[in-house]
Order: structure tokens, then C-alpha cells, then sequence
């Protein structure tokens, strides 16, 4: 069961289209073209039930975050399009998005979370260290390091999941 605000979409659906345009437009400004080079095929049935799921948490009839996840491998979901709108920033929602979709990873079977970010996401790094996701990436190092040669700018992370059989999961 999704936690009250949560609701489940298809990556299609019409409401998300100036959300992720603006998520979209997001990245571009911090990056220009930088991740161009690394397009990737996404389909949307990787996002959908039972291997997947993309979230929306609505409040007033509004979205204010999402979320997804898809197969990365058999024991572990790849987390995307984490976004909270702007004017909202900085209350931990984006915080409560990572928790549903962990919840929600656990109960479709995986037992691991992949992620990564952009070397310019500093709040991202910060987030996902806070939700207990190990770095596979040198925190001491300037990030800006990962946007060079040999590196190809994305900074990794993982997080094996358990939860108890007496803790909500769906």
C-alpha cells in the first residue's frame, strides 16, 4: 500500500509531461550537453508493475515530487527521476519519496537500490548519504573530478534494503 499522498503512474501520463520537461531543463542548466553523450534508451514498462514503479505524491491535487524505480538487475532497483518542486525544496520530501519507493523495491522482491546523481548535485549526494546509501565514489575528491576523463561524471550509490516482516512494505 502507498503511503496518503502517493499515487502510481505510468511514466506517460500527460500530468508529468512539464515535470520532467522541467527536470529535464533542471539538468541542462546544470550541465549543458555533459550527459548528451550518454543518452539512454528508457522504456516505459521498465517503469511499471511488477518490475517497476514511477510515483507521484500530490498534495491539494498538486504534484510536488517524483520518483521511480526499474530493474537494474534481479535483486536490484535503479532509482530515477527524483524531483520536488522548487518552492518545496529542503523539507524532506524528497526524503519521503527515496522511503516509499524503498518500501515499494522491497515488496517487488529487490533486495538492493542502484542510483546515481550528477557530479553538480551536491543536495542529492547530501540526501542519499543521509538515507544510509554508501558512496562508490570518493567523497574527499572535488566532484567537479568526476565530470573529467576517466570518469564519466555520474556519482554512484547502493543500499542493500530489509525491512522486518512487521514493518509496512507495500
Amino acid at each position: 500500500m502507498l503511503a496518503e499522498g502517493f499515487r502510481q503512474v505510468s511514466p506517460e501520463d500527460k500530468q508529468l509531461v512539464p515535470i520532467l520537461t522541467g527536470l529535464f531543463a533542471e539538468y541542462s542548466a546544470r550541465y549543458g550537453d555533459y550527459f548528451s553523450r550518454h543518452n539512454e534508451v528508457e522504456l516505459t514498462e521498465w517503469y511499471l508493475p511488477p518490475q517497476g514503479l514511477f510515483l507521484q505524491l500530490e498534495q491539494q491535487g498538486e504534484i510536488i515530487a517524483t520518483g521511480a524505480f526499474k530493474p537494474y538487475d534481479d535483486k536490484t532497483a535503479e532509482v530515477k527521476r527524483i524531483w520536488t518542486r522548487r518552492d518545496l525544496r529542503g523539507q524532506g520530501i524528497a526524503a519521503r519519496v527515496m522511503q516509499q519507493l524503498e518500501r515499494s523495491a522491497w515488496a517487488a522482491g529487490y533486495q538492493y537500490i542502484y542510483l546515481s546523481t550528477g557530479f553538480r548535485q551536491p543536495e542529492a549526494v547530501a540526501l542519499y548519504r543521509s538515507l544510509g546509501y554508501q558512496p562508490h565514489f570518493d567523497l574527499s575528491k572535488d566532484f567537479e573530478e568526476y565530470g573529467q576523463p576517466p570518469f564519466d561524471g555520474r556519482l554512484r550509490f547502493t543500499k542493500a534494503l530489509n525491512f522486518s516482516a512487521t514493518q509496512d512494505v507495500a
